[in-house]
């Protein structure tokens, strides 16, 4: 790939159909860490729970000052109040990538290993979770905690949204949030015209880390999952975002009708 020979990253993409056979793939099968992108899989696992009967969105969770950690733009003022809703950690996730929602929504479904268990009932015996926010983040290279691969949780995404994991209800829901992301926008979403409905959720770590994972509704087409994981680079932040919002733009070629 030649985004990896210009960055001197590792760069591992799928893009699949959610309807037919359709399927790109490069490094599909490689480990990356997940970064922030586990709290899709996180918020799914508390869906799953959700449509058991075992768990309400709107069931309140109270922290204190002491619980947050770095980068919770949203739960940082929350901390030592009345609480949040399920709901509202999993927006605060989902939608600003708040590390510490994502904590607490890891607390309700059994801890890091609560991800790897639920990604395995997905088909997924890749995927693993180990750490908390924001551990989970030091990316070191061949270290295999808190790491995915791109085919994985392209399989999950789809699983998730246009399988049987979850409830039509609960599928809605986790779209919506996927929809209402804020973090994403210099990324694939960048490449991409304002008519093409796009969810997704970026993750970011040491080592040049970054990632998105995405869903995206071309007109009059099937929705295709894009999962991309880049690490191992010390190319600037700009550059790494530059580049999935190239990737973005040629998704939209290909695809565009």
């Amino acid at each position: 790939m030649e985004l990896e020979a210009r960055l001197g990253a590792r760069i591992g993409a799928v893009v699949r159909s959610s309807h037919a056979d359709m399927h790109w793939a490069y490094r599909a099968d490689e480990r990356f860490p997940m970064c922030s992108t586990f709290k899709l899989l996180a918020s799914g696992g508390l869906l799953a729970q959700v449509d058991a009967g075992r768990e309400q969105l709107d069931r309140i969770v109270r922290f204190e000052i002491a619980d947050v950690v770095d980068y919770s733009p949203i739960t940082e003022s929350q901390a030592g109040g009345d609480g949040m809703t399920l709901a509202q950690l999993c927006e605060a996730a989902l939608t600003h990538s708040d590390n510490t929602a994502g904590n607490l929504i890891l607390e309700q479904i059994g801890g890091p290993g609560g991800v790897t268990e639920f990604a395995w009932s997905l088909g997924d015996t890749v995927t693993r979770l180990d750490r908390w926010e924001t551990e989970l983040n030091e990316a070191t290279p061949g270290d295999p905690r808190d790491t995915t691969t791109p085919a994985a949780m392209a399989q999950c995404v789809d699983v998730m949204l246009f399988g049987d994991a979850l409830s039509a209800s609960s599928q809605q829901q986790l779209s919506d949030w996927l929809v209402a992301n804020k973090t994403g926008g210099a990324k694939l979403r960048a490449g991409m015209p304002a008519s093409w409905r796009i969810g997704d959720k970026t993750g970011g770590g040491d080592h040049g880390t970054m990632n998105d994972v995405a869903v995206i509704w071309p007109p009059q087409q099937h929705p295709l999952i894009v999962s991309i994981y880049m690490t191992e680079t010390v190319a600037s932040f700009d550059d790494r975002n530059a580049a999935f919002a190239e990737l973005g733009r040629t998704l939209y070629e290909l695809f565009a009708v």
